[in-house]
Parts: structure tokens; C-alpha cells; sequence
């Protein structure tokens, strides 16, 4: 096929030379051959390839066929003017102007096929979609059948343009139905109006498919929104060029430029090139328009004042004055328009940072990261995964999900957070760059707002555990100290009165007295321990952990606890905090572990304690629920900025490791 379109080309051209200088009436209708024929080849050779690579494409056959079918009209056109003008008599005149008058009216055809069926080589599977182009494609072909039928004295008086005598005379009406000119008349209205009417569908049918698809489609429709941008600018170049050229070259440039786009986004070569191409041919095919307009109108200003040498370098001197601020005004606003605001970073995060600050909580700032990011690379849809400091989980989403996505880690100090999810997957690597520092600024911003809420939620609860503990307190000394005081002290007067009288008596409540105070002594000092363990004051941290471990040691267990000899020097706070979450640790292992040993490690490294209760225990089942005992272990870390995790290791048992840091907790205790 490329081998006869080519050869029927290079006939068409030879029939142009050989008819140059033969006067041909306007009423004939003929316009060049050789425009149409190279219109066909751009057609026809980019069909030729893609049929090469994908032999049942529609979009393949299509370019293929509308491209023959141009070049034919070239050729025909070509004949019937050497027929008919340069040598009359010649065979053939009546088929070629019939083909070139009525059946080149089917050439209408291949634009709105071609759109309609673009990329995937098929109509629109929704039912309206479809329908509407299927009514698009039929008044499309309707005016084509009409020319076949229609007679050519009907067709004559339609138009108001009487057919030379030369080629009035020829028999080219072979399927002509005659009928009253009131018959055809609303048929040929119709069918012209449809022509202009059936393009709105196909463009209508383009934007319903780049709206619902996925980014490898949408990719390959901006390759033709591409060559229809091109396609503009070159067709209003057309208009400052010599007519005989502007006709055909132009035409023929565009309808090459649209081929190759359709076979690059078929075949999907180096597809997401166009994000890169669209916006500069965008840039440079207004700045070349506006040039133009420049240059015409200083030529018509100053072209009556001016000689032509003055007013060129007038229209010079303007040109360049204007071009540079106008060409980065231009790649500004083009690329913001494609690519959204990411071609500004400084501009991306300066959104970023003033919608944290308005962001009254931290879902409302994972919302304000998840709409930045829409916008600034021009997403379909967001997903913000961020893990809560208490373990937590927070999801925000923006937009619909549409096609392929990819997910990325979000990290605040080296340790992953949470992810991101988008539907893109062409990102380059000065965009991942700029992603990484809008989800490091929005994780850090994220966090700080978790911590300063965890941080007022704990100082409310340090208020509310205060006014518990001195509520607890009051209670103890007046519902249990104060009247077993006051009994003593009445026990004592009681005894003193019997001293002389009734000494056996005295001594009795005396003895019962002492018992009495024994008993105080032991509330007071329940009391004590409870505020603060004795021990602590008394040993020391590491001994008073070792006295603890000797209460839980029995013939079964076996307790063994290493430390730091710089244990001595700790706060007063984590001396508590390790104090109890050992003695937590130590009641869960016996109460569930089942262990024989339980190694317990007290370190200081780094301004932090460590804290290790290891078992070799039977470890904590996939389906316990966290109680009392594990919540405490974490909120007694948490409260002086702790961490405490446990674990059940792949050697068996379960591991408790708890962190407190030493300076927050002196910092804490000097306010």
C-alpha cells in the first residue's frame, strides 16, 4: 500500500507539472494535486508503520485507508484537469471528476473516525457515549452518500455555482436519482449541517475519555491534544505565506505532524515525553504568533511613515524588547497550566507551609498535604497514611483513585511514619525531590502537632492524676489516720485515769494501744511507699530492684538483674518509672509467662536508661489484647518522654524494653 500511495504521488506531482500554465475556470472547483497527495502520504506512511507493528489496530487501518483515499483525490483531480483542459478527449475525465467531485466527499470521514476510535482502536463503551458517536459518525457519512445520488443540475442550483460548459457536457452522474429539487433540498441542509454538527461529538467523546482515565491513557490523548496544538499554529502560520503554498503545505504539515503523534501514542514510544513537549510547543508556538503579530502591526503603524528598512528595524527593536519578559511570563503560566505548581518549588512549599499554619489539627494538616500534593503535580488522587504517636493510625484521601499508583515512605528522623499513595507513576527526579521535601516538611509539621497535643493531653492528666493522688491522700490521713489517732489518744487518757485505780485494766488498753499505733505505722507506711518506694531512698535504684526481684524469685524462676554502677545519679521520676515498670514487668511474668528465667538489664547510654525484663517464657499470643499491666509499662515510659515497646522474639519468650531519657525528665523536674 505505501509503495502505490507513493507512486500514485509522484504521478499526481508529474500530472501538476505538466498542467502549470493551463487556465482553469473557478467554477471548475480544482485546487492543486500534489497538496492532496502529500496530505495522503502523511496519512498513509505513519499507517503503513503502524500496521507493521499492530496488523488489527483500528487506528492503523484507519490512517491507512483516509491516506489512500487522499491520495487518490490527488491524482484524480490531477487526471481530470489534464483530461479535460490540457488535453481534451483524453479517457478517464468523467470517472476522475466524479471521484474528485462526489466521491472525495468520503474524506470527511477519516478526522471523526479517527478521534472517536483513538487510542485503544474503539468506540466508547458507555451506552450514551457510544450512541452519540454512532449518530455522529452517520451525519458524518451522510453528506458523502448524498453526493453520490444527488444529480448535478440539483446539486448545481444548491450551490449557485454553474459547472463550466467543458465539464457540464462530461456523463459523471452515473448513480443519480432524479427527483424534484423540493425533495432535495431539505436532504442536502441537513446533510451540510450535519458535517458541522458531528464534529462537536468526537471532541465531546476526547474530553469524557481523558477525564475517566488512567495516566497512561491520559498520556496518550495529550499526544493528540499535542498535534492538535500544533496543528493551530501552523495552520494561522499558513496565513502570512504565498497561497499556493500556504494551501498545501501547511495542511499537508499538519496532517503529518497528527500521524506521527497517533502512531507515537499507539505504540506508546517515550509516552510520557509529552509532559516535557506540550508545554514548550505551547511556549513557542504563541511566542512565534505573537511575533508575527508584532511585526504586522508595527509595519502597518509606522510602515506609512517610515521606510520598509526602518520600520523592520522599528518592528526589531520592539520584538526584542518584549520577547524576553513575555517568554518568561509565558513558560511561568504554560507550565503551571501542565504541570502544575511543582514547576515552582519555592511556591509549592510557601502553599504548603501557610495551609499547615491555618490547619487547626493534625488531620487537618494531613488534609492540607494531601490537597498540596493534588495540586501541585496535577494528582487524580492522595492518600496520607500517618501512624499516631500512640500507635494510631490516621488516613486522609483526596480525589478518586484512577489508574496505577505508587507508594512512597514518609520519614521524620530516619524512621518511617507512614506512606503515600498517589495515582502517578511518571514522576521524574527533581519531582520526587520536591515530593520528598513537601512530605518531610508536612511529616515534621504532622508530628510536632501529634506531640504538642500528646504533650497538653499529658499535662492535663498530669493535673487531674495530682489532684487524684491528693484527693487519695486527704482521704487516707481523714478516714483512716485521723480517727485511728483519735482513738490512741483516747485510749491513752482512758489508761491514764485507770492507773490508780485499776492498773491491770490500764495495762490491757495500754497493750491495745500499742497495737493500735502498729498499725498507723504500717498505713503511714503504705502510704510512703505509695508516694515513693522506701527502698529507693534507702539502697538505691539497682539494690532496690534486686530486693524487688528477690520477693518474685521462687524454685521455679530464677531472677537475675545486671546494672550500671551509674545508676546511683538518676532523677528522682525515673527512678520511680524504672522502679514500676520492673515491678509490673516482673508480676506478668509470673502470672503468664511460665518462665524458669528472667533476666532484667538497667543501663544508662546516651542520656537514656534502658530498661530490659527478657523472659523465656511462653511469649504473648497473636489474639491477647493489650490489658491494664501492658498500658501501664507504655504510659509510665510515655509521661517523662519514654518509649516502651514489647516483643516476643523469634528465640522465644517476650521482651520488655523501655527508654527513659535522662535530660527531658531533669529539664521537667527544674521547672
Amino acid at each position: 500500500m505505501a509503495v502505490a500511495a507513493v507512486a500514485l504521488a509522484i504521478g499526481t506531482i508529474l500530472l501538476d507539472i505538466r498542467n502549470r500554465g493551463v487556465e482553469v475556470p473557478s467554477g471548475a472547483g480544482f485546487e492543486s494535486g500534489w497538496t492532496l497527495a502529500l496530505t495522503g502520504l502523511a496519512q498513509v506512511l505513519p499507517g503503513v508503520l503502524l500496521l507493521r507493528r499492530l496488523p488489527r489496530h483500528s487506528v492503523a487501518w484507519v490512517l491507512t485507508i483516509s491516506g489512500l483515499a487522499w491520495v487518490l483525490d490527488g491524482f484524480a483531480v490531477g487526471w481530470a484537469t489534464y483530461a479535460i483542459y490540457v488535453a481534451p478527449g483524453t479517457p478517464g475525465a468523467s470517472a476522475a471528476y466524479w471521484f474528485y467531485a462526489r466521491f472525495g466527499a468520503t474524506l470527511l470521514l477519516g478526522l471523526p473516525l479517527l478521534i472517536l476510535m483513538f487510542p485503544g482502536g474503539r468506540l466508547p463503551t458507555a451506552r450514551l457515549w457510544r450512541g452519540l458517536s454512532v449518530i455522529s459518525l452517520a451525519l458524518t457519512a451522510l453528506l458523502p452518500a448524498v453526493m453520490m445520488v444527488v444529480p448535478q443540475s440539483v446539486l448545481a442550483r444548491y450551490l449557485a455555482t454553474p459547472l463550466p460548459p467543458e465539464i457540464a457536457r462530461l456523463a459523471f452522474d452515473p448513480f443519480g436519482i432524479e427527483l424534484p429539487y423540493g425533495f432535495w433540498l431539505p436532504i442536502l441542509k441537513i446533510a451540510y449541517t450535519g458535517v458541522v454538527v458531528s464534529l462537536v461529538v468526537p471532541f465531546a467523546v476526547m474530553v469524557h475519555r481523558y477525564r475517566s482515565a488512567d495516566p497512561d491513557r491520559r498520556a496518550q490523548i495529550r499526544w493528540l491534544m499535542w498535534a492538535a496544538l500544533v496543528d493551530m499554529f501552523v495552520l494561522l502560520v499558513g496565513y502570512v505565506l504565498p497561497p499556493e503554498l500556504s494551501s498545501g503545505a501547511t495542511l499537508g504539515l499538519a496532517i503529518a505532524l497528527t500521524s506521527s503523534a497517533v502512531v507515537v501514542a499507539v505504540t506508546k514510544y517515550r509516552l510520557y515525553d509529552i509532559d516535557r513537549l506540550l508545554p514548550a510547543t505551547a511556549l513557542y508556538g504563541i511566542l512565534a504568533v505573537l511575533v508575527i503579530l508584532v511585526d504586522v502591526a508595527v509595519f502597518t503603524a509606522v510602515g506609512t511613515v517610515l521606510d520598509e528598512r526602518n520600520s523592520a528595524l522599528a518592528a526589531l527593536a520592539i520584538v526584542a524588547a518584549v520577547y524576553l519578559p513575555l517568554r518568561t511570563w509565558l513558560v511561568r503560566v504554560i507550565r503551571r497550566l501542565v504541570r502544575g505548581s511543582r514547576e515552582d518549588p519555592y511556591a509549592t512549599v510557601s502553599t504548603l507551609a501557610k495551609r499547615l499554619e491555618l490547619a487547626t489539627d493534625p488531620d487537618a494538616q494531613l488534609v492540607a498535604v494531601a490537597r498540596t500534593l493534588a495540586d501541585a503535580f496535577r494528582l487524580s488522587y492522595v492518600r496520607v497514611e500517618i501512624e499516631r504517636p500512640g500507635g494510631k493510625r490516621s488516613v486522609v484521601e483526596y480525589g478518586s483513585p484512577r489508574g496505577p499508583s505508587v507508594s512512597l515512605p514518609v520519614a521524620y528522623r530516619a524512621e518511617q511514619v507512614g506512606r503515600l499513595v498517589l495515582c502517578r507513576t511518571d514522576l521524574t527526579e527533581r519531582d520526587q525531590q520536591l515530593l520528598g521535601d513537601l512530605v518531610r516538611q508536612a511529616a515534621a509539621a504532622a508530628r510536632a502537632s501529634e506531640l504538642s497535643a500528646d504533650l497538653q493531653r499529658i499535662r492535663a492528666r498530669l493535673v487531674v492524676t495530682r489532684e487524684e493522688e491528693r484527693r487519695r491522700l486527704r482521704r487516707d490521713l481523714h478516714d483512716g489516720l485521723g480517727p485511728s489517732l483519735g482513738a490512741v489518744a483516747l485510749r491513752i487518757e482512758t489508761a491514764r485515769n485507770l492507773t490508780r485505780t485499776s492498773p491491770a485494766e490500764a495495762d490491757r488498753m495500754l497493750d491495745q494501744t500499742a497495737t493500735e499505733v502498729a498499725t498507723v505505722m504500717a498505713d503511714i507506711r503504705q502510704i510512703v511507699h505509695d508516694l515513693r518506694p522506701p527502698a529507693l531512698d534507702e539502697l538505691g535504684l539497682l539494690r532496690a530492684v534486686r530486693q524487688q526481684a528477690d520477693r518474685f524469685r521462687s524454685s521455679g524462676l530464677e531472677v537475675v538483674v545486671t546494672g550500671d554502677e551509674s545508676l546511683d545519679a538518676l532523677p528522682a521520676a525515673v527512678e520511680v518509672a524504672a522502679y514500676r515498670i520492673v515491678s509490673e514487668a516482673l508480676t506478668n511474668v509470673v502470672r503468664h509467662a511460665n518462665a524458669s528465667r528472667c533476666d532484667i538489664t538497667l543501663r544508662v547510654n546516651a542520656g537514656v536508661l534502658d530498661v530490659l525484663v527478657r523472659d523465656d517464657g511462653v511469649g504473648i499470643g497473636a489474639d491477647v489484647i493489650a490489658g491494664v499491666g501492658m498500658f501501664s509499662l507504655r504510659e509510665r515510659a510515655a509521661e517523662l518522654g519514654g518509649d516502651c515497646e514489647i516483643t516476643c522474639p523469634a528465640e522465644g519468650g517476650t521482651l520488655v524494653h523501655a527508654t527513659v531519657p535522662l535530660e527531658q525528665v531533669s529539664e521537667v523536674v527544674d521547672v
